[in-house]
């Protein structure tokens, strides 16, 4: 996703290239399945725990930004699952094409001059298109982090 204005083009690289953090398609993608259910002694969640609040709270994000409508889930308990591990084989992949399905509704979004992302969102409290493209930058690249250090340990590396 190409945008010719160097701040909306910024915005999508923060939120989707290997930069400064790691790339969030390949870790997750490629997050090796006997440790997604898995947590590390002391650890607070699991990888799978960890996946499912970020996609969770990325699309309340998304929807929060996009639609006038939208109901946030109860925090915290509806932004955390309660299972450690995914329910079944399928329920990553489900989690991971999901994420990255928002993530791509979230660069659209940036890259929409018909969103001044500097303008307050019609319906919020003052929250402005730019703050929750980088709050939704920030979450992920926190939690992220979280994912690859839980892997880390879990490896023993």
């Amino acid at each position: 996703m190409k945008s010719t204005d160097p701040l909306r083009q910024h915005l999508i690289n923060l939120l989707t290239k290997a930069e400064a953090h790691l790339d969030v398609r390949s870790e997750l993608k490629e997050f090796p399945v006997e440790l997604r259910g898995r947590k590390p002694a002391g650890a607070p969640h699991t990888p799978w725990q960890l996946l499912e609040h970020m996609r969770i709270a990325q699309w309340d994000i998304l929807e929060f930004t996009l639609n006038a409508k939208h109901a946030s889930p109860r925090w915290p308990d509806e932004y955390w699952p309660k299972a450690d591990a995914p329910p079944d084989s399928r329920a990553w992949d489900k989690s991971v094409t999901q994420f990255l399905a928002d993530l791509d509704d979230m660069c659209k979004m940036v890259s929409d001059p018909k969103h001044d992302l500097v303008a307050k969102i019609p319906h919020s409290d003052g929250q402005t298109y730019l703050r929750e493209a980088l709050l939704v930058a920030d979450h992920n690249a926190y939690h992220l982090g979280q994912l690859v250090m839980v892997r880390r340990i879990l490896e023993g590396n």
